[in-house]
């Protein structure tokens, strides 16, 4: 029962203490600061609002692009992203011994915008 009756006192003089110091607060602010802090606030609530849709949306397009990419099997996307690493890395150690990046690779000279081969680069 005495701890009940602190615990009384303390919420009673908490809440005293608050009410006064809003009063001393509102006496020495200007007119309208009250208001200016709300609005602040609304601002700062639609703020967070916005940010936990767009981390909702994000999450939920992420999900959408895994689910095309890899369908409806329950696939871990970085060991797939190591496995692409793995053979890029294999076929870029010998070049010329993937015959099929060969076939894709295409010479300066077929290079659309350089009708007379004078170009050191290609825009492809």
């Amino acid at each position: 029962m005495r701890r009940l009756f602190w615990v009384a006192v303390g919420a009673t003089v908490t809440l005293v203490a608050v009410r006064r110091a809003r009063d001393v607060a509102t006496g020495y602010l200007p007119a309208g600061t009250g208001e200016a802090l709300g609005v602040v606030d609304q601002v700062t609530t639609a703020a967070r609002t916005a940010r936990a849709e767009f981390l909702a949306g994000l999450t939920e397009r992420e999900e959408q692009l895994k689910h095309d990419l890899v369908g409806d099997v329950d696939v871990d996307v970085d060991a797939l992203r190591d496995e692409r690493a793995r053979r890029r890395e294999t076929e870029n150690a010998a070049p010329g011994a993937s015959p099929r990046r060969a076939a894709h690779r295409r010479p300066a000279t077929e290079d659309p915008d350089d009708a007379d081969g004078d170009l050191p680069y290609s825009f492809y």
